[in-house]
C-alpha cells in the first residue's frame, strides 16, 4: 500500500511497529493494504508491502525494549518506508525509551495517541478517558510504575510541544503550517484529539510531510492513515469449511474488572468456565506442573465452548503479570486441541499462548468489533485477539459468535448452545 496525498506522487509504504500483539492486531485490522501481521521482528517483508509487526516489547525491560526499536526502526528506516509506533492509547509499556530510540535519526516526531472510539482522547496535552484525566483513573491500578500526569511526561521529555484542538482543527493549510513551525525546534510533538475528524486531520497534515517524520500513535490514528487509502476492502483467507463448528477456547488474561461481566456472559450461554489459581500457575515449574494443567484439560474436554481464566489477580504482585501469563499460556497449549479456535484478551497473553503454538504470523481477517480482531494463521487455524480493557459485557460473546458460524465470516451475534448463531 502507498499513500497517495492527492497533490503528491506515490508516497512511502507504511510500516508500523507494535509493542504488544493484540494492538499490532487491531493497527492491522483499519490498514486497507495489511496483509500480514509479523511476529518476528527479522522476517523479510515484501516489496511495498504494508506489515504490522509485533516486537513483542511490552514485557522488556526499558533497555531491552529500547534495542528491539532501535534494531527495527534502523532497519524498516533503510527502505525509505514511513513508520509509525504503535503506543498504548492509556501510556502503558517503555513509552519514552522505545520513543527515544524510534525518534533517532527523525526529521521530527509527531504524537497523537487518542482512539476517540475508545474514549480515549487528548486534550492540552493531557489523556482522557471518558473525559477524566488519566492521573485521576484507575486504568494504571495493574502497573508497577506511577501514571503519567501527561503526554509529555510519559515520552520523558519536559520539551514537548503540544499542538492544542484549535491548532488542529484550523484546517490543512494552518495545521501544516503549525506543525513544521513545532518540528523545527526538534523536540515532538503531541497534537491533541477528541474525534476521528481531528485524528484525520493530524494524518493528512502528516502524509504531506517527508517521510521522514515519523509518527507515535494508537489505533486511532493508525485508522486515520488507513482512511486515507480508501474505504477498507473485505480481506478473505480460504481455509478449511468444516462440517460442524469447531470447539473455541477463550484465554482470559486480563485483569480488568470488565472481564468477570464478559465471563459471565458467556457461561449464561451454555459456555464452560475453569478460573486457575494465580497461586497455582506461579507455583514450581510455572505452571508446567499437574494441577494446572489438569484443571484446564477438564475444562476444555467435550465442551463446545470453553473460558480459560486466572482467579486471585487482586492479590498477585503487578510484576508477575509476565508470569503468570507465560504460565496460563503453557497449560494452554499442553491440552489444547488440534482443531480448536481461539478467543485471546490482553495482548501478552495472546502473544504467550501463540508463542506456545509456534505461530510467526498472522493473517487479518477482520473486526468483530472495535478492538477486537479476526485473524488466522497459517495452518488454518482461527484467532480473534483483543486488548484486556475493550468491549462491552458481550464482547466475548461477540468474539465467539464470529468463530462460530460460517469460519472467515466476522459476525456480530452471539453464539447459541447449539453452535448455531442467536
Amino acid at each position: 500500500m502507498s499513500f497517495n496525498p492527492p497533490d503528491r506522487p506515490a508516497g512511502s509504504p507504511l510500516v508500523v511497529l507494535a509493542d504488544d500483539l493484540s494492538g499490532a492486531a487491531e493497527c492491522a485490522a483499519v490498514l486497507p493494504g495489511c496483509r500480514r501481521i509479523l511476529l518476528d521482528p527479522a522476517a523479510p517483508v515484501r516489496p511495498r508491502e504494508t506489515p504490522v509487526i509485533d516486537l513483542d516489547s511490552r514485557r522488556r525491560t526499558p533497555a531491552g525494549a529500547a534495542r528491539l526499536v532501535a534494531q527495527a526502526t534502523g532497519r524498516h528506516a533503510a527502505t525509505g518506508a514511513r513508520l509509525l509506533k504503535k503506543a498504548d492509547s492509556l501510556l502503558r509499556g517503555h513509552l519514552a525509551a522505545e520513543t527515544s530510540e524510534f525518534a533517532a535519526g527523525a526529521s521530527g516526531l509527531v504524537v497523537a495517541p487518542a482512539v476517540p472510539a475508545a474514549g480515549r482522547t487528548v486534550r492540552d496535552g493531557v489523556v482522557r478517558l471518558h473525559g477524566v484525566p488519566l492521573h485521576h483513573t484507575e486504568a494504571w491500578r495493574a502497573e508497577p510504575e506511577p501514571v503519567p500526569r501527561s503526554v509529555a511526561e510519559a515520552l520523558g521529555r519536559a520539551d514537548t510541544t503540544v499542538l492544542p484542538l484549535d491548532q488542529v482543527r484550523a484546517g490543512a493549510t494552518h495545521l501544516g503550517g503549525s506543525l513544521r513551525s513545532a518540528l523545527a525546534r526538534g523536540a515532538p510533538v503531541v497534537c491533541d484529539a477528541e474525534t476521528d475528524a481531528d485524528l484525520d486531520a493530524v494524518a493528512e497534515a502528516v502524509l504531506r510531510l517527508p517521510h521522514t517524520v515519523r509518527m507515535v500513535g494508537a489505533g486511532g490514528l493508525t485508522a486515520a492513515l488507513g482512511r486515507r487509502c480508501g474505504p477498507m476492502a473485505p480481506r478473505t483467507a480460504p481455509g478449511r469449511a468444516p462440517a460442524a463448528p469447531r470447539p473455541v477456547v477463550v484465554v482470559v488474561g486480563t485483569a480488568h474488572p470488565g472481564a468477570v461481566a464478559q465471563i459471565a456472559q458467556l457461561t449464561l450461554h451454555g459456555a464452560r468456565h475453569s478460573a486457575l489459581s494465580a497461586e497455582s500457575l506461579l507455583g514450581p515449574g510455572d505452571g508446567d506442573g499437574e494441577h494446572s494443567t489438569a484443571r484446564a484439560r477438564a475444562a476444555l474436554e467435550g465442551a463446545p465452548v470453553s473460558v480459560l481464566s486466572i482467579s486471585g489477580t487482586g492479590a498477585v504482585d503487578p510484576s508477575a503479570a509476565p508470569r503468570l501469563a507465560r504460565a496460563l499460556a503453557r497449560s494452554v497449549a499442553a491440552v489444547l486441541p488440534e482443531d480448536a479456535d481461539l478467543v485471546l484478551t490482553g495482548g501478552e497473553t495472546a502473544r504467550r499462548v501463540l508463542d506456545e503454538l509456534a505461530v510467526t504470523s498472522l493473517l487479518p481477517v477482520g473486526q468483530v468489533h472495535h478492538g477486537a480482531v479476526h485473524c488466522r494463521t497459517v495452518d488454518d487455524r482461527e484467532v480473534v485477539t483483543r486488548p484486556g480493557g475493550f468491549g462491552g459485557p458481550d464482547s466475548l460473546l461477540r468474539m465467539v459468535g464470529a468463530l462460530r458460524t460460517d469460519r472467515g465470516r466476522a459476525v456480530q451475534e452471539p453464539y447459541a448452545s447449539d453452535g448455531g448463531p442467536r
